[in-house]
């Protein structure tokens, strides 16, 4: 598990960079100017790291300068604050700058460290540098030696790599199978039922239906795909976020295939696979977008400007995700499980307008500090309190009845304006008109019809999967590992962990 994310540098970082910079290089520090140039040339690569616990506050970044008229690269820097060493950081980022000179196809990338850096250079040796001159007393005053290393870049795994995706963040074991961009299979098994006595999932119970859900769903995936797992190139797995029993399951199946097939694994990023799964339709994922991912765990906004490189999180729910919200109300309303179609069922012939449940975080008070985070808590005790009143007064007679299609329909509206309009206010604060809708959420008809309606309004183009693709499952996962693999990320080692709180802006754990 790591405790830093890494993302693509941006001309925004640029003070942060420097004061690690002067921290650790002085006077040999380069200029804010060259920095800056660095940062914005066309032929350069930088990826910056800050802890989880900060995301404002960077910690390392790494360079990259990629030659114009030949196949290769040279590492132009590399810096880690001093606090943060030991946890792995240069390796992270080397491996990320390795990354974007292989999916540029590049065959060889150079550096040059001081000889007396012991620790740099072993680094640099594991990476697979091997030295091939010295440059006597270059680091000066110290008179200290350079050593120039050369990597030779190996071709990428394939250009359309067959990648098996496993996930298990919650209540659905997904298996997919794709190769390159297309979808081969998508089997997914539902413990839904199991928790439905309970209004909700119970970890413990979930992760017993992965366990015994797995072998006939990956059964059934290579059957569809028509391919058998000798010939899957690679194996992908959700590490996170999610439930951490659940997600132990499916690491623990990912793992074994892959050391019992002696294939590279990729850990992966459950949300970002979410905006991934739109390349099994379209070929290719159109950057930048904004992505509201809404589900019964989840209720985030992002940017995403790279797939592979720089997701960023604009805000998600401080409290309840909004499918959360769905279910409790529909147990309120004395309604079924999950929530999300029962309240549909319910709300038709309500009106939406009979109630004027509140949209928290909407009030100009709220807008600069939680311009696009999202609660539902103070919904559901509107709700609540609604309910309670109206029973109290049938109880003493003052009423007969109250609508239960008027409050779900009430309800959902409250909900699905509060996600629409910050989802809109995204893409119009951001200048990228175009939105795409993830998650299990988004099976409700309500949400999609006001999406579209304010998109037109808007002019902001709406891409909504396939409603088999944006429930949790295996192909987006899949999907997803394809994509590192042809943008040339090396495998995730067997040291990675399940993260139930992993950060959406690592997309893949190291």
């Amino acid at each position: 598990m790591t405790d830093f994310t890494i993302r693509k540098a941006r001309e925004s970082d640029l003070d942060e960079i420097m004061r690690i910079e002067n921290a650790c290089f002085g006077t040999d520090a380069w200029s804010v100017q060259n920095m800056r140039d660095e940062l914005v040339g066309q032929k350069r690569f930088y990826v910056v790291a800050n802890a989880k616990s900060s995301a404002d506050q960077l910690i390392a970044y790494a360079g990259l300068a990629i030659s114009s008229a030949t196949s290769q690269a040279d590492i132009q820097t590399i810096a880690v604050s001093e606090d943060a060493r030991g946890q792995g950081l240069g390796r992270a980022l080397m491996n990320s700058l390795l990354a974007e000179a292989r999916s540029k196809s590049l065959t060889e990338v150079f550096l040059e460290v001081r000889a007396d850096n012991q620790t740099a250079e072993a680094l640099y040796r594991s990476l697979g540098f091997e030295q091939i001159d010295v440059r006597k007393r270059y680091y000066q005053p110290d008179d200290v030696d350079a050593l120039v290393m050369r990597l030779t870049l190996a071709p990428s795994l394939s250009a359309e790599p067959l990648v098996l995706g496993i996930e298990s963040s919650c209540d659905e074991t997904g298996i997919g199978i794709v190769r390159g961009n297309t979808l081969l299979a998508n089997v997914i098994s539902s413990s839904m039922q199991l928790h439905a006595r309970f209004g909700g999932v119970v970890p413990e119970v979930a992760a017993r239906a992965h366990l015994e859900a797995l072998r006939p769903t990956l059964q059934e995936a290579l059957a569809e795909a028509k391919v058998s797992l000798s010939e899957i190139d690679a194996i992908a797995v959700t590490n996170g976020p999610g439930l951490a029993g659940a997600l132990m399951v499916g690491i623990g199946a990912a793992k074994a295939l892959a050391i019992s097939l002696d294939k590279p694994i990729y850990a992966v990023n459950h949300l970002v696979g979410h905006v991934g799964v739109d390349v099994l339709e379209r070929g290719t994922l159109e950057t930048p977008t904004i992505a509201l991912l809404v589900s019964g765990g989840h209720t985030s906004l992002l940017l995403v400007r790279d797939l592979i490189n720089d997701v960023e999180l604009l805000g998600e729910t401080i409290d309840d995700a909004a499918g959360e919200a769905f279910d409790k109300v529909s147990r309120l309303l004395g309604l079924g499980y999950p929530g999300g179609p029962e309240i549909d069922r319910a709300a038709e012939g309500g009106n939406p307008q009979a109630l004027r449940f509140p949209r928290a975080l909407t009030l100009p008070k709220d807008m600069d500090k939680h311009r696009y985070d999202f609660s539902f808590s103070g919904l559901k005790t509107a709700v609540a309190r609604h309910v309670e009143v109206a029973q109290a007064k049938i109880e003493a007679g003052e009423a007969a009845e109250f609508s239960v299609a008027d409050v779900a329909a009430s309800f959902r509206e409250a909900v699905v304006d509060v996600l629409i309009g910050k989802a809109i206010n995204a893409c119009v604060d951001h200048g990228v008109m175009r939105l795409l809708l993830g998650g299990g959420v988004v099976a409700n008809r309500r949400l999609r019809e006001l999406a579209q309606q304010r998109c037109d309004e808007k002019g902001i183009e709406l891409r909504i999967p396939a409603l088999s693709l944006c429930t949790d499952n295996g192909a987006m996962i899949a999907a997803l590992g394809a994509q590192l693999i042809m943008a040339g990320r090396s495998p995730s080692s067997l040291n990675f962990g399940a993260d139930s709180t992993l950060s959406v802006t690592t997309v893949q754990s190291p």
